[in-house]
């Protein structure tokens, strides 16, 4: 390698180094964070209505189905959300956060929805079987406050471990790896 590549090698590992970074407190890094959220939003208002809709065809529907099986009704209808969630947040929200190796995140991805899951299929069996509430208000009203707080669980375990690396951190790692093998 003569001096001349070596210097620019040097150089490339410098510039890739001190490329900008964008943190939250910054206001490109505080946009980037604010259109996540409201994409995260969408996907979880879609996934609302398929979980609440089901829920509700399930138990009040016609011939009410699974009336008396409140949490059968509401294990299929979070599941189902979940699936439509995944498709959303994996492909939209997230889309630019590849996680690297994809099998790990969909089983990281899986456990955090079952915690989230087992909060409004708590709220509902609690209201339910414990208060003895069964009214369509009741029962809509426990879920909805269910889906709120697991909400809350599914973004803080999607920023903190399935959606975690950014395609920048990619393409820097990319750089150094190429500059290293000049």
């Amino acid at each position: 390698m003569t001096t001349d590549e070596q210097e620019l090698s040097a150089a490339t590992v410098v510039a890739v180094d001190e490329a900008p970074k964008h943190s939250r407190l910054s206001i490109v890094g505080l946009w980037k964070w604010a259109l996540e959220m409201a994409r995260f939003l969408v996907v979880g208002g879609v996934a609302f209505v398929v979980d609440m809709g089901l829920f509700n065809l399930l138990v009040f529907g016609p011939g009410q189905v699974l009336g008396d099986k409140t949490t059968t009704a509401n294990v299929i209808s979070v599941t189902t959300a979940t699936i439509v969630s995944w498709v959303g947040n994996r492909y939209w929200t997230f889309k630019d956060k590849p996680t690297g190796r994809q099998g790990r995140a969909m089983v990281i991805y899986a456990a955090i929805n079952v915690v989230g899951a087992l909060v409004p299929i708590g709220t509902v069996a609690l209201t339910h079987y414990t208060f003895g509430l069964t009214s369509a208000l009741a029962m809509n009203a426990a879920k909805v406050a269910g889906i709120v707080l697991g909400t809350a669980v599914r973004y803080v375990g999607y920023k903190l471990w399935v959606f975690t690396e950014t395609a920048e951190a990619e393409d820097d790692e990319a750089a150094k790896t190429a500059a290293t093998q000049l």
